[in-house]
This record gives C-alpha cells, structure tokens and sequence, in this order.
C-alpha cells in the first residue's frame, strides 16, 4: 500500500507539471513574444513613423525569410524541376532525395526564394519564380547596371497598350524545368514568337493547343528522316526535352507583338550570354546546337576543347533546305553524349502539357 501511495503522489506531481509546462507553453512572455509585419505593411506604413531607406530592404529581406524558413516545403517536389536541392531518384521507390553533393540545404533554398521575391519586387525583368540555381549562378548579373536599365525598360513597355511577349510568368520557364548542373545539351533560338499565344519561355516551342511555327515543322521534318522511330507529335510543346537537360533559350527574351526584334540590343543578350559563359566554365561535354548566324554569334562564349558545337543554318522555311535537313544534329547530339557515358535526349519524349 505504501508503494501504491508513492506511485500516486508521483502520478499527482507528474500531473502539476505537466500542466504547469503547458500553460507556460501556450503563454507568450513579453521576451519571445515575436512582432512580424508584412510586406504590404512595411511598403503602407504611415509616413509619420517611415523605416529609412537604407533599413527598408533589410527589413523586407528578414520578414520574407523568416516567412519562408517557417513555412514547410511541399513533400511532393518535381524531381525535375529546379526547386534547389539536389534531387535523387535513384532510390527503387521514386522519392526526392537531397544529396551531400550539393551545397543546397532547406533554409539556403527559402532564403534564395524570399531573395528572389524581393529583387523581382525591385526589377520588372526578373520574376520570383526563376529556377533557385539559375538564380544563384546569375546572381551578380541582376545588380549589374544594364539589367537595371533593361527592367526599367520592360516596366515602360508593359505599361503600353501593345502586348509584351510571353508573359512576365513565362520569361524564365527555361530555368524551372532543368537544374543549371543538370544541363546537357542548348538550342539557341533569337527571339520569342510575337504572334499571341506562341511563346511561352522556349525557344522554338508552343503550348498545347498552339499551332506549330513552320521552324518547328522543319525540325520535326528533320527529326523524322534522323531518328529512328520518331513520330510527329500534334503538338509543338517541347517541355519534355526540357526535362532531359536540354536548354531552349532565345537569345533575347521577350519582344513586343507582332514586332520581331523589338527588344533587341536591350540587355537581354548580356544575361543570356553570361547563361552560356557560366555553362562553359562549370559544365563539361555541353552539346550546342547552334542553328543560323544570330545563334553562332553565341560559339564566342564556348571552347570547343571543353564543349561539343554542332553549326548549321535555322530551320526557318528560308533556309532550312540549304544545309538543315540532312544536318542529322538530332542522331550526332545523343552520339556526342552517349560517349561521355551520359544518357542520349529521347527526341520522342514530347508530352502534351
């Protein structure tokens, strides 16, 4: 009895503090009581009481990444696509897997995201869902005084009543399918296509339901006649070669519609061309497809001891029957890369999404 007496004091006493260690759970004392604020808080604030503008940013900075580092990340990441981390798959059971082999971790990623979003607030020609590790690599190009000058000029020309090509969402869908390490092969085309609902962030590339350009016929033309089994898809959307490592990236983009080459000699072939410098230094056995004289202008950026270029004439119906068709780029590319061990582009793989 005396033991069960014990047993029952304890149980009382347990009891107390644990109901003790509640209540001071669930009470906020004034030390870490934590005041958060808004974007649209700090941007509104009355002007009697203005955070000066040196210590606006930070401000900013903190609260979008303490929102981020306290928000948790989606467990269903597209392994493909550029979300930060490392993704492996090679586990039998299809999961994303972060590595050691990447200096990404979960906080560095919400940092780059709360950092994305807030330089988008600042420059009109970026856009917070850029790939992180696109984001990353071309960091030092968003402070540059051209790419300043370059939004400052998109933000004056969507403000017009004519239409700007594709849409600020659809500007960087090239760096959200591949990770910018995982990159294998680059088609280089010059601008987006200026008629309505053509371009969508892809060089050559359309969305489902958008009749494909006669450039993109061509390649499929020569596709047929190059790989074997290769079938015509009704579609022009080439996300799914995206996803394998292959870089569409027009060499300026965005244009004004209906007018080819508007928005050149803004800025955007200064970013596009540190994309393929950066992909020359920290890649190796690059596959460049460089069809026409704007995309060769690019082989400038590229040794050819570390890289492979692949040089023809565009697709274009003007001059696809002077040297494209018969180029087989398509059979050489996956050749070039199959001897470095690495997996071939299925050309077939061409989803409608």
């Amino acid at each position: 009895m005396r033991i069960l007496s014990s047993n029952s004091k304890l149980f009382s006493l347990g009891k107390e503090m644990s109901q003790k260690s509640i209540t001071s759970f669930f009470t906020k004392s004034p030390a870490n009581k934590i005041v958060k604020r808004s974007l649209s808080e700090v941007e509104n604030i009355d002007s009697s009481n203005v955070i000066p503008e040196n210590k606006k940013v930070k401000v900013d900075f903190e609260e979008e990444c303490e929102k981020s580092t306290n928000k948790p990340m989606e467990s269903s990441i597209n392994c493909q696509a550029d979300s930060g981390p490392k993704q492996n798959t090679q586990d039998g059971k299809g999961l994303c897997m972060l590595t050691e082999s990447t200096k990404f971790n979960q906080i560095e990623q919400n940092r780059l995201a709360a950092e994305t979003k807030l330089m988008s607030k600042m420059l009109p020609a970026l856009h917070p869902n850029i790939g992180l590790t696109w984001f990353q690599a071309l960091r030092s190009e968003f402070d540059r005084p051209y790419f300043k000058k370059l939004s400052k000029f998109l933000a004056e020309e969507r403000s017009k009543t004519t239409p700007i090509f594709p849409r600020p969402e659809q500007v960087w869908t090239w760096t959200r399918e591949c990770r910018i390490d995982e990159i294998k092969v680059v088609i280089i085309g010059q601008d987006p296509y200026h008629h309505p609902g053509q371009a969508h962030g892809l060089s050559f590339s359309v969305p489902v339901g958008v009749a494909p350009p006669p450039s993109l016929l061509n390649m499929y033309k020569e596709l047929e006649n190059d790989i074997e089994g290769f079938k015509r898809p009704g579609h022009g959307h080439l996300i799914g070669w995206a996803r394998q490592g292959v870089l569409l990236l027009n060499a300026v983009l965005t244009v004004k519609c209906r007018t080819p080459n508007s928005h050149k000699d803004q800025g955007w072939e200064k970013l596009t061309g540190a994309v393929i410098k950066h992909l020359n230094s920290q890649g190796e056995g690059i596959v460049f497809l460089l069809w026409g004289s704007y995309a060769q202008k690019k082989a400038e950026f590229v040794d050819e001891k570390r890289h492979h270029l692949l040089k023809t004439v565009h697709p274009s119906p003007l001059s696809a029957s002077r040297g494209f068709f018969g180029c087989k780029h398509f059979s050489r590319c996956n050749e070039l890369l199959e001897k470095q061990g690495r997996t071939p582009v299925d050309w077939s793989h061409l989803p409608a999404e």
